[in-house]
């Protein structure tokens, strides 16, 4: 179900940003020519997106591309240029002053780069400050605000004040305070970028923990690349004001619209971002009965090295190599048993990353599905050869055949 709409939504910056400086793009003046010939800035360029309910959805790019802008046309903090946003059926675009600060205050919830806190005024006071504008008593603010607090791991400092905490503990804060009034939207605007690389994943890591739990609508802003594939269900990239591709982390990593987005993922870690599903593959299975003989004409049917050994109900208990079966093979050795080493399992959703420690002994890695069945196989080699392609696709969007 799409929960937020944003139809050829255009955002022109200067006295008349109607006039001339739309029509010369509409007419598909580059964001350079239009400054130089009207002096308007284009922020947004055209931009369409569907944002799907409980996903969190990332828009990335460099300074100056364009996605703060887009986020600030959301809830009309900007006034698009041109375009509609619709959140819920309701055309915002359309809203009068009123109906605006409702819908602001309603179904919004904003967590900005610099904390953006009160400093006069304690930890309670600020998580509990959209409550207390919105008319709610006293004691079911305070109520919301503790929940808002324990949900960010901040219990115990609703009377703290914002310079007696840490930099990652004032954005607890601002996120709390975007929470405590249960919005259905989220807008967050570079909400991590001002903190120090380990509280940032720590920050990410609390944010995906809380999304487990109530699944809010996320417009997440960031300029780092590593961070929007990390927490992203889909991520937009956009530069100079339009948008280049959107996807997910998966699809923005393997499949570039553009050699700018090929360019960009370049130095991502992919095995941060890949998941055990891009490189799975059919395995060859044997039931634990089985012999030698069966072992060997599973391996060959598929052409691996290794057979994977599972019970009754499928789950796997090791595997048998190939080497290990011919030798025992030519002692006239058919017991099967005895050549079963175990391997460890991982699902299909596990990051490559995790992955790679358990290729130790060089065997094949087991992938079970939630119930612990085998659905394939992982190999050390596989894993090698997709990352391998995966750092080479900038090249193979050659300048003439990109689309820029």
């Amino acid at each position: 179900m799409t929960k937020v709409e944003l139809g050829n939504v255009t955002k022109i910056f200067g006295d008349d940003p109607g006039g001339e400086a739309l029509e010369l793009l509409w007419a598909g003046c580059s964001k350079r020519a239009i400054r130089e010939r009207t002096g308007h800035v284009v922020g947004v360029n055209n931009a369409n997106i569907a944002v799907a309910e409980g996903e969190i959805f990332v828009v990335m790019g460099l300074s100056g591309s364009g996605k703060s802008t887009l986020l600030r046309c959301v809830n009309r903090l900007y006034e698009p240029t041109a375009g509609r946003v619709v959140v819920d059926g309701t055309d915002v675009t359309a809203l009068g002053p009123k109906e605006l600060q409702a819908f602001r205050r309603e179904s919004t919830g904003m967590v900005f780069q610099h904390f953006a806190l009160f400093p006069h005024q304690d930890v309670r006071s600020n998580v509990s400050f959209g409550l207390r504008v919105k008319g709610v008593d006293h004691e079911a603010r305070d109520e919301a605000a503790e929940r808002a607090l324990a949900l960010v791991g901040l219990s115990g400092y609703e009377t703290s004040y914002p310079r007696q905490l840490s930099g990652g503990m004032q954005q607890r804060v601002g996120l709390a305070r975007a929470l405590a009034t249960d919005p259905d939207i989220l807008l967050m605007d570079e909400a991590f970028s001002a903190l120090d690389p380990l509280i940032r994943r720590q920050m990410q890591d609390e944010l995906m923990e809380i999304q487990d739990k109530l699944h809010k609508t996320i417009l997440f802003i960031t300029h780092d690349l590593n961070e929007a594939l990390r927490v992203g269900t889909r991520v937009c990239v956009m530069k100079d004001g339009a948008i280049h591709q959107i996807g997910t982390p998966q699809d923005i990593l393997l499949r570039p619209a553009t050699r700018y987005v090929a360019e960009f993922v370049q130095d991502v870690d992919q095995g941060r971002v890949l998941a055990v599903e891009t490189v799975r593959e059919d395995a060859a299975t044997v039931g634990a009965g089985a012999t030698v003989a069966d072992a060997l004409r599973a391996i060959d049917s598929l052409g691996v090295e290794a057979a994977h050994v599972v019970d009754a109900g499928g789950r796997p208990l090791g595997v048998v190599t190939r080497e290990a079966a011919e030798m025992a093979r030519s002692r006239g050795d058919q017991q099967l048993g005895h050549l079963v080493e175990t391997v460890p399992t991982v699902t299909e959703v596990t990051v490559l990353a995790k992955v790679y420690q358990l290729f130790g002994s060089g065997l094949p890695v087991a992938v079970v599905d939630g119930d612990g069945r085998l659905v394939g196989s992982v190999r050390p080699l596989t894993v090698l050869a997709e990352l391998g392609r995966v750092e080479g696709v900038a090249e193979q969007l050659n300048p003439a055949g990109a689309r820029q």
